[in-house]
């Protein structure tokens, strides 16, 4: 049945290889992210089988799931209705409020049990953690006094929302702020996780700072590219997921609707342009599984659009019939969606 997603693990497992041959020139940790393809076990089997050192993810319905003997972190800051799970389910998780913090300590007094945190900094991209020039003593003074929490490192997210790009002006904010904690408080942090794909440049380079010894990584496993500039890395796959459609209409007809253009289903105004007469193929998948613009066409098919349940595309020198099928390359973006929609059938790949 179709749409299907194939999933390549002999890929990912080769992609997670050349990750960790690069991580083990250096002292960083490799924590494999998990939550785009929403912790599915045959994935995570082979990170099992691997040299990743933690598993991450931001889901804890995820992390309640997941088979692993490796540690498991929570990469989302939790809800307070999740405190509880947060014990129960994780060995780490990233925090940056007090009040959340203290909560968990209070639940994981009532269970015997120390749970491990990495409090988050934000230095400039403005997502998560306590902001760089903010007054961060009084906070880890308050949480180097609870019980059952461990504070073993500090870290940062960089090129999410902001867009920020990892170098090393940027992290001369974290060295500065990991030398204060340590110097007030005679500490010795374990962790101090850096950031993400994008940081994968500056350790290629051997740029990456000495400090840092922990990276997450989800989007350069499954795509093989770094996300600071989106250049692919060597020897690695960008197919580790692809979409396989078929067709259910194949018909010449005029490139221009005829009428008065309003809006379409999703209250976008259109735009076409007049191509003359071509041929054009629905295909049954839509916006319900994936938004085309997370869709990467083979050569001979341009995707013109899509509705909730249809997408419309112009195929160019290709013999096809209805009941044939195209295979297409995915975003992250795109992987996320196809993973989460109950509409898309799942295939699993062995072999190259």
């Amino acid at each position: 049945m179709y749409p299907k997603i194939h999933i390549h693990l002999k890929k990912y497992q080769e992609n997670i290889d050349v990750i960790s041959q690069l991580f083990s020139k250096s002292n960083v940790g490799l924590l494999a992210v998990t939550k785009v393809f929403m912790a599915d076990q045959m994935l995570v089997d082979v990170i099992n089988q691997s040299h990743v050192d933690m598993i991450g993810d931001s889901r804890l319905k995820n992390l309640k799931t997941i088979q692993t003997s490796k540690q498991k972190v929570l990469l989302r800051i939790p809800q307070v209705s999740e405190i509880s799970d947060v014990v129960k389910y994780t060995d780490i998780s990233l925090q940056s409020e007090l009040e959340v913090i203290d909560l968990i300590n209070h639940e994981a007094i009532k269970v015997n049990k120390k749970h491990q945190i990495i409090l988050m900094f934000d230095l400039g991209d403005l997502r998560e953690g306590v902001f760089y020039k903010d007054d961060y003593l009084k906070i880890i003074h308050e949480i180097l006094k609870m019980e059952a929490i461990e504070l073993i490192g500090v870290g940062t997210n960089l090129t999410c929302y902001g867009g920020v790009i990892p170098t090393s002006e940027t992290y001369e904010k974290l060295e500065l702020i990991i030398e204060t904690i340590e110097k007030e408080f005679h500490l010795n942090l374990k962790i101090i996780s850096g950031g993400n794909s994008s940081s994968i440049p500056l350790l290629s380079s051997g740029k990456l700072p000495p400090y840092i010894n922990q990276l997450r990584i989800g989007e350069a496993l499954v795509l093989g590219r770094e996300t600071a500039y989106g250049n692919p890395i060597l020897g690695m796959h960008d197919d580790v997921f692809t979409l396989e459609a078929s067709i259910i209409e194949l018909k010449k007809k005029p490139s221009m609707p005829e009428g008065i253009l309003g809006r379409d289903a999703f209250g976008n105004p259109v735009k076409f342009f007049d191509q003359g007469e071509i041929l054009r193929a629905i295909l049954a998948v839509g916006r319900q599984d994936i938004h085309p613009d997370h869709l990467i066409p083979p050569k001979g098919v341009e995707i013109l659009g899509a509705s909730s349940d249809h997408l419309i595309v112009q195929i160019i020198g290709l013999n096809l019939e209805v009941g044939d099928t195209i295979e297409f390359k995915l975003t992250y973006g795109g992987i996320l969606s196809l993973m989460t929609s109950p509409y898309v059938e799942k295939h699993y790949v062995k072999s190259l």
